[in-house]
């Protein structure tokens, strides 16, 4: 079955938009399988916007580049299978695509026949240009529809931006993935927004089809298409990531593999957040708590006080695992450290039951003593703490 757990792959637009050929998709094959990746889970490598010529062929055939990829794009697919690796492409439900090039709308299934002749195995399908006389719902029906007609087994992950809802209606139509938001954008303000704006939705994802919260930008570092706004420390990406894999949702790198700084490797192949991410029973994750955080406030008017409270930036959550396991994250999105709380009741966990948690910290590997009652860390600005927990019985 596709999708039985959320898809993890790579993805070229948010470093290189435009800027793609056979030579750099053959580089970041053989990166994904060198450098751990494919190994870590992450086996689709997907070409986004930007890889035909501006029109058709005389048959209505679209056509690869020939400068970007002189060989055709069924070399490109063998050569990433070749590699063990799953190939992806990228088309849009509009008339041209978003970067002007020709797209599916009314060739739906005459170019579902070219992608699986080629041997593509996942479809990014997207929204640009679309008819305002134009049925949405229908359209994604028609290219589920036309992919199913190949005979080839091709991931749908169908990119609406969250348009008429589709966390309603994508699993319906047969779509795998569906983007649920606008396009990321490579800093702390974009992430952020996009999290809290699916935390309703989330328990509409699961086996078969999930929620597309876009393309991870973890280690870009302002570098590449989607750069836009102030640079993210290590902390805010590791948030970024934590947060993706605490909402068990698909896991699309964007950043260039080749030059990655070496902690960013390592926090996108990190087996904890890997298998949280993963877990295979694939439930969402349930709000805890959210609260306000305090902070000074350095220049007060008349009549106000010396410290200013931040409404909905501190969040407490769980994610129930297979295996009696459960991860517990306490997350403060406000630029001042925070004492961020959980009640064990609130979580099903009264002093009475005679249980407690044991926690081990997912970023360090630190294992705390067992927990009753509460447990509220304190937790830095823009930052995270992230557990693996399991119930232990109270001694004594």
């Amino acid at each position: 079955m596709l999708a039985q757990r959320p898809p993890l792959g790579w993805n070229s637009w948010n470093t290189f938009g435009e800027h793609i050929s056979e030579a750099l998709i053959h580089e970041m094959a053989d990166c994904m399988v060198e450098q751990g990746y494919l190994q870590a889970g992450y086996e689709y490598l997907v070409i986004d916007d930007c890889w035909s010529l501006r029109e058709r062929d005389e048959k209505g055939l679209l056509v690869p580049d020939p400068v970007k990829f002189p060989n055709g794009m069924k070399a490109v697919a063998d050569y990433v299978h070749s590699k063990g690796l799953k190939f992806g492409m990228y088309s849009c439900a509009g008339v041209l695509t978003c970067a002007g090039y020709p797209s599916s709308y009314d060739h739906e299934f005459v170019d579902a026949a070219t992608f699986a002749s080629w041997g593509v195995d996942f479809l990014k399908y997207d929204f640009c240009n679309f008819p305002e006389t134009g049925d949405c719902r229908a359209r994604y029906q028609t290219m589920s529809m036309a992919l199913k007609a190949t005979g080839r087994d091709i991931l749908f992950s169908a990119c609406n931006w969250g348009q008429k809802e589709p966390w309603k209606w994508m699993r319906s139509v047969g779509a795998h993935m569906y983007r649920s938001t606008g396009d990321i954008m490579d800093n702390y303000i974009s992430f952020t927004d996009i999290f809290k704006s699916q935390l309703d939705n989330l328990c509409m994802s699961g086996t078969a089809c999930f929620n597309d919260m876009d393309m991870l930008t973890v280690g870009m570092c302002g570098k590449g298409n989607v750069g836009l706004g102030k640079v993210c420390t290590y902390e805010e990406y590791r948030m970024q990531f934590a947060l993706w894999c605490l909402a068990g949702v698909p896991l699309m790198m964007g950043a260039d593999l080749r030059s990655l700084a070496p902690e960013y490797k390592e926090l996108m192949q990190n087996p904890d957040l890997l298998r949280i991410d993963q877990d295979a029973e694939c439930r969402s994750l349930y709000l805890i708590r959210k609260g306000s955080v305090t902070t000074s406030n350095p220049e007060p008017k008349e009549g106000e006080f010396p410290w200013k409270q931040l409404p909905d930036t501190s969040y407490t959550f769980i994610r129930h695992l297979s295996d009696r396991e459960f991860a517990l994250a306490y997350v403060n999105f406000s630029p001042a450290d925070a004492q961020i709380h959980c009640e064990m009741a609130d979580i099903g966990l009264p002093v009475s039951s005679g249980y407690a948690l044991s926690m081990r910290d997912v970023f360090t590997g630190e294992q705390l003593p067992p927990k009753t009652d509460f447990f509220n860390p304190r937790v830095p600005a823009h930052d995270m703490k992230l557990y693996l927990c399991r119930l232990v019985p109270v001694h004594g």
